[in-house]
C-alpha cells in the first residue's frame, strides 16, 4: 500500500528548529481544570500545598512529552541532506527514546536502532535521533512508531533501503496489570533492500546486537 507523503522533497536549507522554543509557551493550558478534577476524583485536595501548582506543572509536562505533534518535519531536517557516492549501510544505534503509551498514557522507553543504504544522498547524523524524538514525543504504540520512523526516512532520502528496530520497556505492563517488570518488547520495520535481502537484514541485526 502506498504511504501518504509526510513532507516534500527537501532541497533548500531552512531555519533550525529548537524544541525549547516550543516549550516556552504552555501548549495545553486547558488541562489545568481536568487535572484538578482528577486530583479530587482520587480523594486528594487540590488546594494543599504540594498540589496547588500541580495542574500547571502537568500542563507544561504534557507540552514537553507531546512536542512531536508540533514539530515541523521540514524545519527538523533543516536542509541536512548531502550528495554522496557512499552506498554501504549506515547504522545509528542505541538512540534513547521516551514515549507515552496511548492506551494508558504511561511511559514506554528504550533504544532505537536505525540503518539505511544511501542512494545518492546521506542525512546529517544528528537528524536521525531528532526524527526518533519527533515520533516518540506523542501518544504512541511501539509498532506504529517503528513504522513511522522507517517510512519518514524512506520519503526524505529515497534510499535503497531502511531498517528500524525499537527495544522498549512499557510501564503499563510493569507497574500495573500483569506487573512483569523484566518484560521488554522488540519491533522492526524493513523497507526496500532490507525487506528483500535476508543477508542485509542479518547484517543489520548483527550490528545492533554488538
Amino acid at each position: 500500500m502506498t504511504q501518504p507523503a509526510l513532507l516534500p522533497r527537501i532541497t533548500e536549507p531552512l531555519q533550525e528548529f529548537h524544541f525549547s522554543e516550543l516549550l516556552e509557551t504552555p501548549a495545553y493550558p486547558d488541562l489545568d481544570d481536568p487535572v484538578r478534577q482528577i486530583l479530587t476524583g482520587i480523594g486528594e485536595d487540590p488546594q494543599r500545598q504540594g498540589l496547588v501548582k500541580t495542574p500547571q506543572r502537568v500542563s507544561k509536562m504534557y507540552a514537553e512529552l507531546t512536542a512531536g505533534y508540533h514539530t515541523d518535519p521540514v524545519k527538523l531536517i533543516n536542509g541536512a541532506l548531502f550528495d554522496s557516492d557512499y552506498d554501504e549501510m549506515v547504522v545509528v544505534k542505541d538512540i534513547e527514546f521516551f514515549s507515552l503509551c496511548e492506551h494508558h498514557m504511561l511511559p514506554f522507553f528504550g533504544r532505537a536502532h536505525v540503518a539505511y543504504i544511501p542512494n545518492g544522498q546521506v542525512i546529517g547524523l544528528s537528524k536521525i535521533p531528532r526524527i526518533v524524538e519527533m515520533f516518540a514525543r506523542r501518544l504512541q504504540i511501539q509498532e506504529r512508531m517503528t513504522e513511522q520512523i522507517a517510512n519518514f526516512l524512506e520519503q526524505v532520502l529515497a534510499p535503497q533501503g531502511v531498517a528500524v528496530m525499537l527495544e522498549g520497556a512499557h510501564m503499563c505492563s510493569m507497574m500495573r496489570g500483569v506487573k512483569k517488570a523484566q518484560a521488554s518488547m522488540s519491533t522492526t520495520a524493513m523497507l526496500g533492500a532490507f525487506k528483500k535481502d535476508k543477508d542485509l537484514r542479518s547484517e543489520f541485526l548483527a550490528q545492533v546486537s554488538k
